[in-house]
């Protein structure tokens, strides 16, 4: 009897145990650095404090989905969720690898996928982003949490970015872009082209229907929509971190449109405000997301309420009376019906999941043996590769496992277990940050043994060298590393070997961002040379406080 009831109470606290943990799994995930819902039914921009550059959004039901330019790294094409257009959550990515898959399998800093547009028609899911260098692309699925078809190549060519389709009442379909410069030989002009009815082709050449060298230089960035009988471009013009929001209409698809600005940045702080998506409400409320280009931290995401009259929109606030809006700081949420729990991407990574969390992208396409989550451990493995041997620093190495920055301060933590291959040396791995400009914070091999090293390089992009500077030789293989950022972009690294006191590394790092894109903060293993058993590095967590 005695030895039933002692089952009974092993099977019960089993249960609960697990109970406890599937629970702990699917609570909304909240950040410690950053949280827009104010928990009052009122919001504070940005609603997402993290480089989600050119966003776009579309609704159907109760369900709003946004994705954003990810330009080279991959996964690419960021799928994320929400109920109420504040409280987002990172569910998907709708491009596993970047295409073409060889080209991308180096770093192509600043290439890839530009500003997407997300859309969705006669039941499935679309996505149309262009890459400079290769032409309109466009990916689809029936369910945007799961898997997406491969990429179609729309229309091949140099300088095709920004595109937007429109399928129109009478089954015409049509394809808005822009043009990039720096490839196309031209640029600030707008063109409308038929397509075919599936989406998967342009039919034609298309007509030019904007010239904005004059009074609005820099147009970019087309959203294609239609209400009331007239067409509307919401295009940004101006530059991204000085521009303004342009609207345009027409009663024909190729014009001609007149012109309004709707948004633009007034007595706020929020430099550059456009480049976005309009978002109807089921009771009719309609929203504007767009970004604001904030350096070091990306271009984050902001919410603001939009209205309508005599068929123009206007964003934000409109102090003066002339419709155009400026940006708000805080507003009452989106009207949705009802509340739902407060949630965000999630930052912190405790690597007790069967797959790398959806927070971590590569400098480029990844192979199969760089990482492996490790849930029986509740590690993640990263395996020590090869550094190209073209490679001038760490801007060319693909293999960095970085994530966005989450706020415009914060600490991370990160503890790891570095097992070198004996026979080798100068396999390193750590904790960096990195952009134009990094910083890293390592464990290195040696012939005598582990070493502490803090490298700092000031022009990556240009293929400088990396400052070095050796802490100190190690009497364990077992670190926690760290780094602190503050509201200047200023990182601190430091480090500990009992994990409770921290001794912080000489010399601040000032980060800076990539090419288009804001700094990351990641992780890393690496290696000189080409071996047949790599050493490897097992990471516990990797986790994000307030300063």
């Amino acid at each position: 009897m005695k030895n039933r009831i002692n089952l009974l109470v092993i099977i019960t606290l089993l249960l609960c145990c697990g109970s406890a943990k599937l629970n702990a799994q699917n609570n909304p995930y909240v950040s410690k650095v950053w949280v827009s819902d104010q928990g009052d039914d009122t919001y504070k921009n940005p609603v997402l404090h993290a480089d989600y550059s050119d966003p776009d959004v579309v609704r159907v039901g109760e369900d709003f989905y946004m994705t954003s330019s990810s330009f080279n790294v991959a996964p690419g094409l960021p799928i994320l969720h929400s109920k109420d257009l504040v409280n987002w959550k990172l569910v998907n990515h709708a491009l596993k690898r970047q295409v073409p898959v060889e080209h991308f399998s180096s770093p192509q800093h600043g290439n890839g996928v530009w500003a997407p547009a997300f859309r969705y028609h006669k039941g499935e899911y679309y996505i149309y982003w262009g890459d400079p260098d290769f032409g309109i692309y466009m990916v689809k699925t029936k369910d945007p949490e799961g898997d997406w078809e491969e990429p179609v190549l729309v229309e091949e060519g140099k300088g095709l970015i920004d595109p937007a389709p429109l399928w129109d009442d009478d089954g015409k379909v049509y394809l808005s872009h822009a043009y990039a410069g720096s490839r196309a030989g031209i640029k600030s002009i707008l063109v409308v082209k038929p397509m075919n009815a599936e989406g998967t082709k342009t039919t034609g050449s298309g007509k030019i229907v904007f010239d904005g060298h004059e009074d609005h230089p820099t147009v970019e960035g087309t959203k294609f929509y239609k209400r009331n009988g007239y067409y509307y471009l919401f295009a940004p013009a101006g530059g991204v971190s000085t521009g303004w929001q342009l609207i345009l209409r027409s009663k024909d698809p190729y014009g001609p449109y007149e012109e309004h600005i709707s948004l633009e940045q007034g007595d706020t702080d929020i430099n550059g405000p456009h480049q976005g998506a309009w978002v109807e409400l089921e009771n009719g409320e309609n929203w504007f997301i767009h970004f604001q280009d904030k350096e070091a931290y990306g271009r984050i995401v902001h919410l603001q309420p939009m209205k309508w009259k005599n068929d123009w929109p206007m964003m934000g606030e409109d102090k003066d009376g002339d419709w155009t809006g400026q940006p708000v700081m805080s507003h009452k949420k989106p009207n949705v019906g009802k509340e739902y729990p407060i949630v965000t991407p999630r930052d912190t990574d405790e690597f007790e999941g069967n797959d790398i969390g959806l927070q971590w992208q590569w400098q480029a396409n990844p192979k199969a043996t760089w990482a492996f989550a490790n849930p029986a451990k509740g590690q993640l493995r990263l395996y020590a590769q090869q550094i190209p041997n073209n490679s001038k620093n760490l801007w060319d190495a693909p293999n960095l496992l970085l994530q966005k920055f989450p706020a415009e301060e914060f600490t991370t933590t990160t503890k790891l277990t570095f097992h070198p291959n004996e026979k080798l040396e100068n396999e390193k791995a750590g904790l960096i940050v990195m952009g134009m400009v990094y910083a890293y914070l390592a464990l290195e091999s040696k012939n005598d043994g582990i070493y502490l090293k803090y490298s700092v390089n000031q022009d990556a992009e240009n293929g400088k060298e990396e400052k070095e500077q050796v802490i100190k030789k190690l009497n364990s293989n077992s670190i926690v590393l760290r780094v602190k950022v503050d509201s200047d972009e200023t990182c601190t690294f430091s480090y500990s070997e009992d994990g409770k006191t921290f001794t912080s590394v000489n010399g601040n790092f000032k980060a800076l961002p990539g090419k288009w894109i804001g700094a990351k903060v990641g992780i890393f293993a690496l290696q000189e040379e080409k071996t047949n058993d790599s050493g490897y590095a097992d990471f516990d967590w990797f986790r994000f406080t307030k300063n």
